[in-house]
């Protein structure tokens, strides 16, 4: 189906018409239905638990559903849910199709409704962290996570492998991606395990790869969103970076060679700290670093879920209830075991240390507290999911061991342009 601007004036539509027919039936009370991507228990068990929580108070709803759509396809799922007239309450919203949501008009605006629950501090919340998500005045969806993406690594594998674990690497100014690269190269040579893994990206989820070449200064596209960028030379000095890492010193797995790093198949992997609940206790050895410095120096890269209520909904004002209370200061606090908050008094150290009994204080301090500070959020476009499709489908060419780097680039703008010019 066609993606982008066309399916949210679909999935408008179908919201209103099923807004006009009344909406579902609720004749034992109401039942909210909240989609995640996540089917990790921890997550799950957490929300039940908060879910249950405000059930007691409120008994007129009588049931709150957490739903899991995969991960990879997540938001063509829930557009085509609502296109289909079956929207869900709440949803979780990714970073990069935040201006499409915020801009077709299906969401409930939220900030009154938090103003007006009593010891929500809604001026608690960190203008940088909502910004994604405000048009106006008016706020479309909670940031849920503000998570900077760090690198998890496997310490057996890497003494397996004889080379310096990167806590040693960062003591001695010399944590580079140059430097972390020929350590998964030796991973990889010396045990035959993966040696660095972008996690989730699989040679699809393209925007992921921001975590790699923000460290040269590169963008897919223009701050206002109108130029390409991925065939400026920035980009092509981190793409030709990445390609050597893969095809010539083997340092990264290839395509069509997946490796899980939490079930111990690779030393290093780039992801954020919500996946430390994938460890195993006792499994392997393991640290959480920030990531390399680059040619431009230090950086960091930010992810974003934002939560979402669909204002033609026939239960939206009790949805916009429960998002309120699951964002409170006392439940946004005890999401901080996997989600950063974006609450001002609730980045710190101490506070952040307790909901991560998993992480050390320097841990969230370096990769959390420092990356919030200095991070840049991973791309997003109005038009995203048609954009996507068209970059990935002009990456493939990339990743070829004789790829002509610079002339996929250059055709990937060529392909991008009349979208970003929308």
């Amino acid at each position: 189906m066609m993606l982008g601007r066309r399916i949210f004036a679909a999935a408008a539509a179908g919201l209103l018409a099923a807004a006009a027919l009344g909406g579902p039936a609720r004749a034992e009370g109401v039942a909210l239905r909240m989609t995640v991507w996540t089917g990790n228990k921890a997550h799950l068990q957490l929300l039940d638990g908060i879910a249950a929580a405000y059930r007691k108070a409120h008994p007129e709803v009588a049931s709150i559903t957490f739903e899991t759509l995969p991960f990879d396809g997540y938001t063509t799922a829930l557009t085509t849910q609502i296109a289909g007239g079956n929207a869900p309450d709440l949803a979780w919203i990714f970073e990069n199709s935040a201006p499409d949501f915020v801009s077709s008009g299906v969401l409930l605006p939220l900030q009154d409704v938090l103003r007006a629950t009593p010891g929500y501090g809604y001026d608690d919340l960190l203008p940088s962290a909502t910004a994604l998500w405000r048009r106006d005045d008016a706020l479309y969806a909670y940031p849920l996570s503000t998570s900077p993406f760090g690198v998890f690594v496997n310490l057996d594998l890497m003494k397996q492998a004889g080379v310096k674990p990167p806590a040693e690497r960062i003591a001695a100014g010399e944590w580079s991606w140059d430097n972390a690269v020929a350590d998964a190269a030796a991973v990889h040579a010396k045990t035959g395990k993966a040696g660095l893994v972008v996690r989730d990206f699989d040679y699809k989820l393209w925007d992921n790869l921001a975590t790699v070449w923000n460290g040269w200064g590169a963008a897919p596209w223009s701050a206002d969103g109108k130029a390409c960028g991925f065939d400026q030379p920035a980009m092509a000095e981190a793409m030709r970076f990445l390609h050597k890492a893969v095809f010539t010193d083997q340092a990264m797995p290839g395509p069509g060679a997946p490796a899980d790093f939490f079930a111990g198949d690779a030393a290093m992997t780039i992801t954020q700290i919500s996946r430390a609940a994938l460890l195993k206790d006792g499994a392997f050895a393991w640290d959480l670093v920030p990531l390399p410095k680059g040619p431009a120096g230090e950086y960091a890269v930010i992810g974003q879920a934002g939560i979402g209520v669909f204002k033609a909904g026939a239960n939206a004002q009790a949805a916009a209830s429960f998002l309120a209370f699951l964002t409170n200061p006392e439940n946004s606090a005890r999401l901080a075991q996997f989600f950063p908050p974006p609450r001002k008094s609730q980045l710190v150290v101490d506070l952040l240390a307790k909901a991560n009994p998993m992480l050390k204080p320097a841990q969230i301090q370096a990769v959390v507290v420092r990356g919030i500070e200095i991070g840049a959020v991973k791309p997003s476009h109005t038009g995203n999911a048609q954009i996507a499709q068209v970059v990935r489908a002009g990456l493939d060419a990339l990743w070829q061991p004789d790829a002509d780097i610079d002339a996929a680039l250059k055709a990937v703008c060529g392909r991008i342009r009349p979208l970003l010019a929308r």
